[in-house]
């Protein structure tokens, strides 16, 4: 299934499944999309009804616009830590999103006034599915509700500041989530899949999910050794090599821009580019 958190025509939000090239309302069972992923099999019986919008006349959302807890993993795939010349970590490197910080797919990023060093990062994003403390890597998949596409927009200068990355991973709408969330059924092997990011059309980055320094199981049971792991929570699982920075001279994302991420198995989110009104 494709889970899908979205702006009715009344501009009413709501969550569904996606069928076909419409969505089917669902936001009458629970408050938002976090709230019914431990019910995923129930809610693929829900499948089978009509469309109750169409894609093209709902405004799509962050599939989980209200996560408790975003964590992105920085320095996460081998090329792009080989790109900055650093070395590999012995232990994943977390740091925090809040949810302003995101849009859905279809709309703008907003580079802000305070810098131009918007840069660009694709990434796979696997949503939690329930509550879960302790996990070790063997069940791992037992508390995955799925997996979707992640543009982690930063804003290099304020993200070189100091040690901390915070500050550059948080300005109001700088980065994207979506389209959707894609079940771990009909995703399959997440590590063959493959993570493209394109500016204008032009692939910047590219490289298979097994290129990660540390994976997915790794992940889950390094974030839910040290908190509470909630539905709907959110682990950015880190970008590849081709960021802006690291290019002659640097690319950095502006108005006017589209920014595409894509991962196999999922789909395709895209983004335009505006800048922070005054």
């Amino acid at each position: 299934m494709k889970l899908i958190s979205f702006r009715r025509p009344d501009g009413l939000p709501s969550w569904g499944i996606v069928k076909g090239e419409g969505v089917i309302d669902l936001g009458s069972r629970a408050p938002s999309l976090k709230h019914a992923l431990w019910a995923t099999a129930s809610l693929a019986d829900e499948a089978t009804a009509p469309a109750t919008y169409a894609l093209a006349d709902v405004q799509y959302l962050p599939p989980i616009p209200d996560p408790e807890k975003i964590f992105c993993i920085g320095l996460n795939y081998m090329t792009h830590i080989k790109e900055g010349g650093r070395d590999i970590p012995t232990k994943p490197m977390v740091f925090t999103r809040f949810p302003n910080s995101q849009v859905g797919h279809g709309q703008n990023l907003v580079r802000p006034n305070a810098s131009i060093t918007f840069d660009y990062e694709g990434e796979m994003a696997v949503i939690i599915g329930r509550r879960c403390r302790h996990v070790a890597k063997a069940d791992w998949q037992s508390v995955v509700a799925g997996y979707s596409c992640y543009n982690e927009g930063s804003v290099r200068e304020f993200q070189r500041h100091t040690s901390q990355f915070v500050p550059g991973k948080n300005f109001h709408k700088s980065g994207a989530f979506g389209p959707w969330i894609v079940t771990p059924d009909e995703m399959g092997d997440p590590t063959k899949a493959h993570l493209m990011t394109r500016v204008n059309g032009v692939e910047q980055q590219h490289a298979t999910v097994d290129d990660l320094c540390f994976d997915i199981p790794t992940l889950i049971e390094y974030c839910s050794t040290f908190t509470q792991l909630e539905a709907g929570d959110v682990i950015v699982t880190g970008t590849t090599g081709g960021v802006g920075a690291y290019q002659t001279p640097p690319l950095w994302m502006k108005p006017g821009d589209t920014v595409e991420v894509e991962v196999t198995g999922i789909g395709v989110l895209r983004n335009g580019v505006v800048q922070e009104a005054a």
